[in-house]
């Protein structure tokens, strides 16, 4: 018969801290393992780059002994890791939903010095969040946030992420044959392109509103697919992530999406894709 291990021999998380646990005899289980950097990173303290840099400064420890390998292998649940001398604990997980601005680059730093969607946080006090996926600088409208990398994962991986909705602006008004290639998609540069739905929203003599569904977002998806077809995108704003809309988010103003909106987001990339 196989032999039992008992509860109190099983590896535990205490107090949020990594730690080993405590000696038994009984034999360990096998446990996953990962590079330091991404301990890190996964524990949402800081980005996976910023990870590398913090212990190639020889600011981690595994087991008090510093490490300056980002690749050094950790099993979280046998090991103490430590940064500038405290444990690392996991940080609490936060969902952000912000209304980013024209003009600002999706981009924690920029090499250009221009202004990046860091300066809606400005004076909150919120821990270290990365983008969920990207819109470009001349893009605006809904944008996530997170320090919950396999989260952010799911929800930019075409395969599992939701539909994303856009209302679009361009400089001529498309006949139902254009309309009908931009969900056939092109090809440029190597890639294909294509929408998920396009309808018009209103049109005058020079100029449409489209509503523009995709199911991934390359990147400059959408201006480079209009391009091919002959438009220039005048204004673009993105006004829904699957079943979480921009509403009434003031422009450069953020939130935090409630309970319901991540457990709709969770669930929306089945229904979403499986009748696309």
């Amino acid at each position: 018969m196989p032999r039992r291990i008992s509860r109190d021999a099983r590896p535990a998380r205490q107090g949020g801290h990594f730690v080993s646990p405590t000696a038994t005899g009984a034999k360990k289980a096998a446990a996953p393992r990962h590079g330091l950097a991404r301990v890190l990173s996964k524990a949402g303290v800081c980005s996976r780059a910023e990870a590398a840099r913090r212990v190639l400064a020889g600011r981690v420890a595994v087991d008090g002994r510093v490490v300056r390998d980002p690749e050094f292998p950790v099993v979280l649940t046998r090991q103490r890791v430590t940064m500038d001398g405290e444990p690392l604990v996991a940080a609490r997980r936060l969902y952000v939903a912000l209304n980013k601005p024209r003009g600002l680059v999706t981009s924690v730093r920029d090499e250009q010095g221009r202004d990046t969607v860091y300066r809606c946080f400005d004076g909150a006090g919120l821990p270290w969040l990365a983008p969920v996926g990207r819109l470009d600088k001349a893009s605006e409208g809904l944008l996530f946030f997170s320090n919950d990398p396999e989260w952010a994962a799911r929800l930019t991986d075409p395969a599992t992420g939701p539909l994303k909705t856009y209302r679009v602006q361009i400089d001529g008004v498309p006949d139902a044959a254009q309309l009908a290639r931009m969900q056939e998609g092109i090809e440029d540069a190597g890639e294909h392109l294509a929408a998920h739905s396009v309808a018009v929203l209103r049109r005058s003599e020079r100029t449409a509103w489209l509503e523009i569904v995709l199911d991934e977002g390359r990147n400059r998806h959408i201006r480079r697919l209009l391009q091919v077809l002959g438009f220039e995108v005048l204004r673009l704003v993105r006004v829904a992530i699957g079943p979480v809309s921009l509403g009434e988010l003031g422009k450069g103003q953020w939130r935090m999406l409630e309970a319901a909106e991540l457990e709709a987001l969770a669930g929306a990339a089945a229904g979403s894709h499986a009748n696309s």
